[in-house]
C-alpha cells in the first residue's frame, strides 16, 4: 500500500500538470503526491502532508489538518492505473518525503510502463535499493538553516556524500534572503555538489512574492554561476492542491 495526499477527501492527489519547478520546468507530467514527512520547513507549502492534528511542529501559518480526511492508503495497482490513464510520458513523485516509501513506491513504478520517473526530495532518506534503478533524476532540495529545522536533521553529511556522487541528482536549494546563499555555496563546497546541477528558486506561494525574490536572486544566480528555477505553477494556479 501507498499513503497518499488528497485533493478532497477520499480523493487522492495523482493529476497531470506542467513541472512547475527545477531542470524539468514546463513539461508535461503526471503527478502523485505522498503523504508523510521527516521534516518540518516552516514555510511548506504542502503542510497538509504531515501536520496533522497533535503534531505540534512549528509552521508559520499554525494550521493542524485532519488526518482522515487529507491521507488516503491505495494499493500499489490502483496508483500505477490512475497514473497511467494520464498518458503521460513522465512522473514526477513528491510528498510529503516519497523516500519514506521506498519500498512500496518501487513495486508501484515497476507496474509503469514508458514512463520515466523523478522523484522530489529532502535529500534525507536513502534510496531503497529496489526503487534507484528506476528512478531518471531526483530532485534534492536540501533544507537550509532558514526552514527552521534542526540542522542534524535536514543536512546529514552520509546523506549529502551519497547524493554528490549520484548523477541523477540536482539540487534545488529554496532561497527566502540574500544571505542564503552564503549556505548554498558552503554545502556546495564541503560536500563536492556539481555546480551545474545546483538551482536556486525563490521561496513563496504567490506570484508577487516570487516576483519580489526574483528580482534579487536572478542576479545573484548569475553572479554565483549558479542555475535559477523559478515556480511555474504558483504563476499559473496559485497555491492549490491537484495542480
Amino acid at each position: 500500500m501507498l499513503i497518499l495526499a488528497t485533493t478532497t477527501p477520499g480523493e487522492p492527489e495523482i493529476f497531470g500538470s506542467l513541472q512547475g519547478e527545477g531542470p524539468s520546468i514546463g513539461r508535461p507530467c503526471a503527478f502523485v503526491r505522498l503523504s508523510r514527512c521527516n521534516l518540518a520547513c516552516t514555510w511548506c507549502d504542502t503542510a497538509y502532508t504531515w501536520r496533522f492534528e497533535g503534531d505540534n511542529r512549528p509552521h508559520r501559518d499554525d494550521r493542524a489538518f485532519t488526518r482522515t480526511a487529507n491521507q488516503i492508503a491505495l494499493s500499489e495497482e490502483d496508483v500505477a492505473a490512475r497514473i497511467m490513464a494520464l498518458g503521460q510520458d513522465r512522473l514526477v513523485v513528491t510528498g510529503g518525503e516519497p523516500l519514506l516509501q521506498g519500498a512500496a513506491l518501487a513495486r508501484m513504478l515497476a507496474l509503469l510502463e514508458g514512463v520515466s520517473v523523478e522523484i522530489e526530495t529532502n535529500g534525507t532518506v536513502a534510496p531503497h535499493p529496489a526503487l534507484d534503478p528506476l528512478i531518471s533524476q531526483y530532485n534534492v532540495s536540501i533544507k537550509l538553516k532558514h526552514s527552521g529545522n534542526p540542522i542534524e536533521l535536514s543536512q546529514i553529511p552520509e546523506r549529502m556524500v551519497g547524493w554528490a556522487g549520484k548523477p541523477q541528482a540536482w539540487f534545488k536549494f529554496v532561497i527566502a534572503t540574500p544571505d542564503d546563499l552564503s549556505e548554498v555555496l558552503d554545502l556546495q563546497a564541503r560536500y563536492a555538489l556539481p555546480k551545474a546541477r545546483i538551482m536556486v528558486m525563490p521561496e513563496g506561494t504567490t506570484s508577487a512574492a516570487i516576483r519580489e525574490r526574483t528580482g534579487w536572486l536572478a542576479p545573484l544566480a548569475l553572479d554565483h554561476g549558479l542555475r535559477f528555477t523559478d515556480r511555474l505553477h504558483i504563476h499559473l494556479y496559485g497555491d492549490t492542491r491537484g495542480t
